[in-house]
């Protein structure tokens, strides 16, 4: 006697034809998931990997430009633009060595790494810090246009302050006294009552036009 009665016969019939259909789908599904999630933890385990090497590099960075080591630090910063372009890390050591080449008077450099960090920069505030500091280069150069379309754009709400009065010192630069306090007072409208030390320094210049005039 059979060890399967009828009803159990028939499924296993059914199972084996079903299987005979799809097995090898199935068989793929199960492939492409697994495939799937070991991809996403190799890409989690890159990321996290390449994270701390450039956590390494930055860290070297930043000792190199406190003890004012000017080539280590360009060179620790051209490694994470070279090698870990995508990173937070980048961006920051980017800011850095324009800093320092903006100090040496070098404003050609100084600009080209500060519109690295506009142009790759992920961070919305890293970006904007970097337009504010592009635009004061600029501004040393002269460029006075140039300053002005790099903060037209309106930056996050914590530096549209900065960015107003920014505007306005590349305004008295051009003479044009009335544009410039129009952005001062806009600076000032903006800046929360707190911030006691920039509130001074906006008032400052526009007491400067008043008395200009």
């Amino acid at each position: 006697m059979s060890a399967y009665d009828l009803e159990e016969q028939e499924q296993l019939a059914e199972l084996k034809a079903y299987w005979k259909q799809w097995g090898g789908t199935i068989v793929l599904a199960l492939a492409a998931a697994l495939v799937t999630v070991a991809g996403f933890r190799g890409w989690s385990w890159y990321q996290g990997s390449q994270a701390v090497e450039a956590s390494a590099i930055y860290a070297a960075l930043q000792k190199a430009a406190a003890a004012n080591d000017a080539r280590t630090t360009r060179e620790e910063g051209g490694k994470l633009i070279e090698q870990y372009p995508r990173s937070l890390y980048a961006a920051l050591g980017a800011l850095i060595v324009a800093k320092q080449h903006f100090e040496s008077g070098d404003l050609k450099t100084a600009r080209a790494q500060l519109q690295w960090v506009v142009d790759r920069a992920r961070d919305p505030e890293l970006q904007a810090i970097a337009r504010l500091r592009l635009a004061n280069v600029m501004l040393d150069e002269k460029a006075y246009d140039d300053a002005l379309k790099v903060i037209a754009e309106k930056p996050p709400a914590p530096f549209e302050p900065q960015f107003d009065e920014m505007r306005g010192d590349v305004l008295v630069a051009q003479g044009k006294g009335a544009d410039a306090r129009a952005a001062y007072e806009a600076a000032l409208a903006k800046l929360r009552p707190e911030d006691e030390a920039a509130r001074e320094l906006v008032q400052m210049k526009l007491d400067g036009l008043g008395a200009a005039r």
